[in-house]
Parts: C-alpha cells; sequence; structure tokens
C-alpha cells in the first residue's frame, strides 16, 4: 500500500499576495504546512500527539519547482504525501494546482524529528509515521544543495530583528519568515519583473527571539541562459541560517500584468 494523499481546496487572499495580486512563497508555504497538518490530525499524529512525546518536526529543506504562482481569488487544491521515510529524515511531497487540474507547484521536502529540551535530532518514532503509510527505505530522495555564495559576490543586503510574532509554536522562527527574508534582498524593481521558476533552500541553524539576522542576496552573471539568485541568511555570530538558490525568468509584457 502506497503512502496516503492527502488534499484540500483553498481559495487564495488579498492578504496572501504581493503587489502583483500573485501568491507570495512564504504563504504558499504556510498553506502546503496546513495540509500537512490537517493530515497528520486526521490521522491522529498531529502536532499535540507529537508534543506529548517532547519532540516536534523540523524541515532542513525544501525543494520548490513553480510552473506558476497562484494569483488572487483562485481556488487551488494543495495536496500532500508523506511519501518515504528512514531512522532519521522523513521525505515529504506537496502538489498545488488550479481549478481546472493544472500543477501549478511541486515541493519536495526533508524533515527529522527534534527533541524539544536538547534541541537534538532524533529517531523518529514509529507510532507517528505509521499511520501514514510511508514507506520505510534505507536512502531517502537526496536533494541537491543550494549554490553558495562567495567572496566574490557582489551582495545586496538587509537587516531584521526577530520578533515575538516570528516565533512559531516550537519555539523558533516559522519557516515562512525565511522566504520573505531571503526574497526581500532583491529590489522591487527585480521582483515585480521575474517569475520565480524555482527556489531550493536550505536550513542550517536555528534562529531566535530577538536575533538580528542579515540577509544577503546576488544575481549570477557566469550563466548565460537562466536568471539565477543566490541567498544567504547569516546571524550576529557569523553561523549561516539558511541558504537558498532561485531561478526566474522574465515577465512578458510587464506593464500589461503589473
Amino acid at each position: 500500500m502506497g503512502a496516503k494523499i492527502f488534499s484540500e481546496k483553498h481559495q487564495i487572499t488579498f492578504y496572501e499576495t504581493d503587489v502583483t495580486n500573485t501568491v507570495t512563497p512564504a504563504m504558499l508555504v504556510n498553506m502546503i504546512i496546513l495540509a500537512s497538518e490537517d493530515q497528520t490530525d486526521s490521522l491522529g499524529v498531529g502536532a499535540k500527539a507529537v508534543a506529548d512525546l517532547g519532540i516536534g518536526w523540523v524541515v532542513t529543506q525544501y525543494k520548490m519547482d513553480i510552473t506558476r504562482l497562484p494569483k488572487q481569488g483562485e481556488t487551488i487544491e494543495v495536496s500532500t504525501q508523506a511519501t518515504c521515510y528512514n531512522r532519521y529524515f522523513a521525505f515529504r511531497e506537496f502538489w498545488v494546482h488550479d481549478s481546472e487540474g493544472h500543477e501549478c507547484v511541486h515541493v519536495e521536502s526533508i524533515w527529522v524529528t527534534m527533541n524539544h529540551e536538547t534541541r537534538k535530532i532524533v529517531t523518529i518514532p514509529e507510532r507517528i509515521i505509521a499511520p501514514s503509510h510511508s514507506e520505510k527505505v534505507k536512502m531517502i530522495p537526496r536533494l541537491s544543495r543550494p549554490k553558495k555564495l562567495t567572496e566574490a559576490d557582489q551582495l545586496m543586503t538587509k537587516q531584521y530583528r526577530v520578533r515575538y510574532f516570528d516565533i512559531d509554536g516550537n519555539g523558533h522562527v516559522n519557516n515562512s519568515r525565511y522566504f520573505d527574508w531571503l526574497l526581500d534582498a532583491l529590489p522591487m524593481s527585480f521582483l515585480t519583473r521575474h517569475n520565480l521558476t524555482s527556489i531550493n533552500i536550505r536550513f542550517e541553524n536555528e534562529v531566535q527571539y530577538h536575533h538580528i539576522v542579515t540577509s544577503e542576496a546576488t544575481l549570477m552573471t557566469d550563466i548565460p541562459d537562466s536568471i539565477v539568485t543566490k541567498h544567504r541568511i547569516t546571524m550576529e555570530n557569523g553561523d549561516v541560517a539558511t541558504e537558498a538558490e532561485c531561478h526566474w525568468e522574465p515577465i512578458i509584457n510587464h506593464s500589461a500584468q503589473a
């Protein structure tokens, strides 16, 4: 028996979109996480059941392939599947389809379970993974690492102080905040004239309340046939919190779509 697929519908609201009335990557992440939480709740292994074991699910990487990001007012279907797992890592997929059934987004993600007190990775308990019928494997699919920033890169930077409202129930910064910080380092003139076609984001270290983080980005100029930006979020002590690689395409007839 294959892993169970869970689906639910969602209408894109104005507060989930940017100035082009397109859903933001951060809000899209919130939608797919809601779908996974609704699935685990329906299976009796939701956040409370996991927390009662003294642990929590933590994502380490997302790879998002985007055909198009939905617009305000669209009704989409968000689907998810806990595809496979091994002792320490779980591989979960997400899909977003529009009202005509066309795939808009496919997301691959890697998760671990972390002890709330020690903040260390622990073995995934069978009792919380079994209800999803996820396949047990020796090796989960590997996701490529994002391209790294180098000392030679010309950087665009912005700083942010972590607020109380950036923290989620696991006690660390909500995943969606990183997407905002990463992309906000790019100028508005670039963001409004390009569509995001993929993003590969890897989480390295936890950011805590009151930390000041620096978001850095650069546009790669040595790739002839693609528009690629590299991103990094660093903490005050110099530790890397997050790295990401984004691919873009120009918006055709920008003046008509903006």
